[in-house]
């Protein structure tokens, strides 16, 4: 059975991504003793945070075109599937070394990674006209979030 997802779809998978993400960081956090690491990985988890509400705000904004269902699913059993993706490939139970701000950078510099080539490679399930473009604006968000990171990691060396 073929599936296109829609950019309601899409977006679903990176809020529950963006959480994922904002446990990760607070966790990470939980476990750091210097106070101003401590305060860089608050500061993630609240842009993450901030990140599932803009696009829970983006999903909202749709057109009904790009929400629409693309195939019959009376049981909601997509949207389990699509928790279930998301959960299991992009912050999916990292265990955090805590022990080293560099070691908790490398880990979220993957993770930010594997979001971008999740996305990416959802960009070829998501058909034009049910909101592929959206894509591009998580990318971005993806991408913004390594910037941040990578200058932490370098500043820290």
């Amino acid at each position: 059975m073929s599936y296109d997802f829609n950019a309601d779809d899409v977006f679903e998978m990176a809020e529950q991504i963006e959480k994922n993400g904002a446990l990760f960081y607070r966790k990470a956090a939980a476990g750091v003793a210097d106070p101003n690491a401590k305060q860089f990985l608050l500061d993630l988890a609240a842009m993450e945070d901030d990140h599932a509400n803009t696009f829970a705000g983006m999903r909202k904004r749709l057109a009904e075109s790009e929400t629409a269902s693309t195939v019959f699913d009376p049981d909601n059993e997509a949207a389990a599937y699509l928790k279930a993706l998301a959960d299991t490939r992009v912050f999916f139970e990292k265990e955090i070394d805590t022990g080293s701000m560099e070691a908790i950078l490398k880990a979220a510099i993957l993770a930010e990674k594997d979001s971008i080539v999740f996305y990416l490679g959802m960009k070829d399930l998501v058909p034009e006209n049910l909101g592929q473009s959206h894509l591009d604006t998580i990318i971005k968000e993806e991408m913004s979030h390594i910037k941040r990171l990578s200058h932490r990691l370098v500043a820290n060396r």
